[in-house]
């Protein structure tokens, strides 16, 4: 099979990579180019909260080079995204216009969800140690400049992630006038970060058995090198990294910095980011670090042979997302039982539906996380339940989901037993367009109907039958032991939105069992 070139651009907080790749399914992924160029867009960003007009020209000068680079790699595919510096900057609409205008690029601006979930991939990727790795207790921890990532798996499931926004280039650029009138500069980090570790640890950490924290960050590498010379480990105990922290603190940071290989321009992270590995190792209780590479190229790259089916993940990332939002509901105390019944009921509607709904797989997904969410705002206020549980589900992130995405399941939980709103009112406090306000309304139809299957929350349904009548009616018989009075008489009152949005009268019929 002939070789894709594809190519991926990272827009960091203080760095902007190029990175091409060769794609087949004989030989995998192959990097066949990597160009990087130094610029602290995160600085403009966290200070001001704006990018300044030279650094986004500078930006676009070095766009043109890439485009350039790519033309003559024969890139047939690409896809650029920025993180956090870009995100959180209030004009970077106004940068995004003016790099496409300039350079024709597109700049996707991705959700932390969205980023950590492709930098998961990456590792993958680029590791064959990762599966085995979170079958035990293990936190992956990416440090990056803007924020913190941690996410703690067991037994092969994503138990939960969570972003603190004190990553390597923010914490400097607030601590920049401290970081000159102190030597105790790794005390006042400490101190810094000791509120948002106390905070993680007594919510995330109890009780839980960390072995492995895995790390990824832009210095573990030189920090590995340095610490086991020639010899190939990606394995560093917590006595070895101790050792090395106190002899940094005691050599200083520009002497390591020269040690370690790093560039005078990058040394004024180290210390920050050796602060944030040393208060993590303690936090989590974890005794072994692992590093593996990660990087939000390949995690782009390995999406996209993903997407195109070049290659087949080792890894059931989907399964990621669910089991996220599973620990969602767990938090918020959702009836498991209801949902394990609704889940299997709205999936069956949906999959016998697909020639009618015209819906793909990521909306079967959304369909499947509304289910585990719908009920999660009845622990903030019963009577409101509906507009609690949009609220709760827009203030969460849901690793693997775009933004958009969770306004979508956000709205689809909120009709569910909220009234509908018309997309124009909804239009006004939304990006949302059109298409996506009716991927909203088909999939709250669908959800309404397994939600009125099981109206008495006492799972009364064994097992369900759909099937389309003459393209008018669909009927749903059911297998049941038990009376379903208040099921019949509560069903039509749902079905009405479903018959609206499908032109399908849905018919219940019961089987009762012996």
């Amino acid at each position: 099979m002939a070789c894709t070139m594809f190519a991926a651009i990272d827009v960091g907080s203080y760095e902007v990579n190029l990175k091409i790749y060769e794609l087949s399914t004989r030989k995998g992924i192959r990097v066949v180019n990597h160009v990087r160029h130094r610029i602290e867009l995160g600085k403009d960003t966290y200070a001001t909260g704006r990018i300044g007009t030279e650094l986004v020209d500078e930006l676009c000068r070095v766009f043109l080079d890439f485009q350039r680079i790519m033309k003559e790699f024969g890139v047939e595919a690409y896809r650029a995204c920025a993180t956090s510096a870009v995100r959180e900057s209030k004009n970077n609409l106004v940068l995004r216009d003016r790099i496409h205008l300039k350079t024709g690029i597109r700049l996707e601006v991705l959700s932390n969800s969205e980023q950590r979930f492709l930098g998961y991939k990456s590792i993958a990727f680029n590791s064959d140690r990762f599966q085995e790795i979170i079958e035990k207790g293990t936190a992956i921890v990416d440090v990056g400049g803007g924020s913190i990532q941690l996410s703690l798996y067991d037994k092969d499931n994503l138990v939960t992630t969570q972003n603190i926004r004190l990553g390597t280039l923010r914490l400097r650029e607030r601590l920049a006038d401290v970081a000159e009138r102190t030597v105790r500069y790794a005390g006042v980090i400490e101190e810094l970060l000791n509120n948002e570790m106390r905070t993680y640890r007594k919510l995330y950490l109890k009780d839980r058995n960390i072995r492995y924290m895995l790390l990824v960050g832009n210095y573990i590498q030189y920090i590995n090198k340095y610490i086991h010379k020639d010899r190939e480990i990606n394995q560093i105990t917590k006595e070895e990294f101790i050792t090395f922290y106190d002899e940094f603190i005691q050599k200083g940071q520009l002497a390591m910095a020269a040690e370690l290989g790093i560039s005078t321009e990058n040394s004024t992270l180290l210390l920050p980011t050796l602060v944030i590995y040393k208060r993590l190792l303690e936090e989590t209780g974890a005794e072994n670090v692992v590093i593996l590479g990660m990087d939000l190229g390949d995690g782009l790259a390995f999406d996209y042979a993903e997407r195109r089916k070049i290659l087949k993940p080792r890894h059931n990332f989907e399964n990621d997302i669910i089991e996220a939002a599973r620990n969602i509901a767990k938090r918020y105390h959702t009836n498991k039982n209801h949902t394990q019944v609704m889940e299997k009921l709205a999936l069956t509607i949906f999959d016998k539906m697909k020639s009618i709904h015209g819906l793909g797989k990521r909306e079967r997904l959304l369909l499947q996380i509304s289910v585990l969410l719908h009920d999660c705002g009845k622990y903030i206020n019963m009577s409101r339940s509906a507009e609690c549980s949009y609220n709760i589900i827009m203030a969460t992130e849901v690793i693997g989901l775009s933004h958009m995405e969770r306004e979508i399941l956000a709205n689809i939980v909120r009709f569910n037993s909220g009234n509908v709103m018309p997309f124009e009112e909804l239009a006004v406090s939304s990006l949302l367009e059109r298409a996506e306000y009716m991927t909203i309304i088909k999939l709250t139809a669908i959800l309404r109907m397994a939600n009125a299957l099981d109206r008495s929350h006492k799972q009364k349904i064994r097992e369900i039958k759909v099937s389309i009548k003459d393209n008018h009616t669909m009927q749903m018989v059911v297998d049941s032991a038990e009376d379903l009075t208040l099921e019949q008489a509560l069903f039509q009152e749902k079905a009405e939105l479903f018959e609206e949005v499908y032109s399908l009268k849905p018919l219940l019929k019961a089987k009762k069992l012996g």
